[in-house]
């Protein structure tokens, strides 16, 4: 007898609700071509989604209301209410109630995350502002889901098909960068790029270009100490191991010039060195990515853009991304779950 294959569950925790977060999850999942091979959870509350389909007029978005996964309805849109109340929506505005509950959707989904209750999750935009408590500060998604699963080091990889970048340094100053980047920090984002390659994006012998954190890749010393004290040393160790990594590449002309698409994956050493191509490039597909960790994490790559939320204007292509980005790495992962 051949045994029922078991269907992936995939969670989203809906964010802000003042923002577009409910608006592109709606329109995401109105493309019923998700639910070919998982099921999908939103971690919100049923009224907040009853608001937006009257305002947005998206009535053919439906979904089953359940109290928790045992519950779930496969094929269908499913939603958990993660408050017994729902907090007041109000459109372009950000309140301190719409902090907490993105907070505490992301708590519920994340706990059966780790519990493996569901096989992957997307998270919805928030903002750090109102989201933050000084009981739990709030650096970002990457940084909580790392702490939550007990893991000290992950990625944040932006990921589209032309390309993917990874970040050395992610969510911290710009004056704190350079004293941030080690030899050590190098070779851990170096690895946990290369392995992600391999185990998430099906890539045998992946390829990498490392950047250098100066103007010119520091011009040989001229303009900066840290390629030639820092980042070479990585690179040289990691060629060592037979790894195929190169550079320090100077930012400017690599992806002006477009040698970013020779390579299966790019190391940026900061934040802006490597989101600002990515989203000039990709701004309306990228996904963001938790790379490194034994969960599936994705999330579109912007903010809550409060100036639009409720005008049924959102573009919800980013959002989509990360859906199909996480059914594709639960895919990889777990190939014996049941695909329609």
């Amino acid at each position: 007898m051949n045994q029922k294959k078991k269907r992936s569950i995939l969670g989203i925790s809906i964010g802000d609700l003042n923002g577009i977060s409910v608006e592109v999850v709606m329109k995401s999942l109105s493309d019923n071509r998700v639910y070919k091979s998982v099921t999908p959870v939103i971690y919100a509350h049923g009224k907040a989604l009853t608001f937006y389909k009257k305002l947005l007029d998206l009535d053919q978005f439906n979904f089953a209301q359940i109290r928790n996964l045992d519950e779930v309805q496969h094929r269908r849109i499913n939603v958990i209410n993660v408050t017994e109340e729902c907090p007041e929506i109000i459109p372009g505005a950000e309140t301190q109630e719409a902090g907490k509950f993105a907070l505490e959707a992301l708590r519920m989904a994340v706990d059966d995350l780790k519990e493996g209750r569901i096989q992957g999750l997307v998270t919805a935009p928030v903002n750090k502002n109102n989201i933050n408590s000084a009981e739990l500060p709030f650096v970002g998604h990457t940084e909580f889901i790392t702490q939550a699963v007990g893991k000290s080091n992950s990625l944040m990889l932006m990921v589209t098909e032309r390309f993917k970048v990874g970040l050395v340094t992610g969510h911290i100053p710009i004056s704190k960068v350079s004293e941030s980047i080690t030899k050590e920090l190098i070779l851990k984002k170096a690895n946990l790029l290369l392995e992600s390659l391999k185990n998430d994006f099906g890539i045998d012998k992946p390829k990498i270009a490392v950047l250098g954190l100066n103007p010119h890749a520091g011009e040989d010393g001229l303009l900066g100490s840290e390629e030639e004290n820092v980042i070479k040393p990585a690179i040289n160790e990691l060629k060592d191991q037979n790894k195929l990594v190169f550079g320090p590449y100077p930012a400017d002309g690599f992806f002006g010039m477009g040698h970013h698409t020779k390579f299966d994956g790019v190391l940026a050493m900061y934040h802006d060195q490597g989101l600002v191509p990515f989203k000039t490039i990709a701004f309306s597909t990228g996904v963001n990515f938790t790379a490194g960790l034994p969960v599936i994490r994705t999330s579109p790559d912007h903010g809550t853009a409060y100036n639009i939320a409720g005008k049924n204007i959102a573009d919800e292509g980013s959002m989509r991304s990360a859906l199909y980005l996480a059914i594709d790495i639960i895919r990889q992962h777990h190939p014996e779950e049941e695909e329609d």
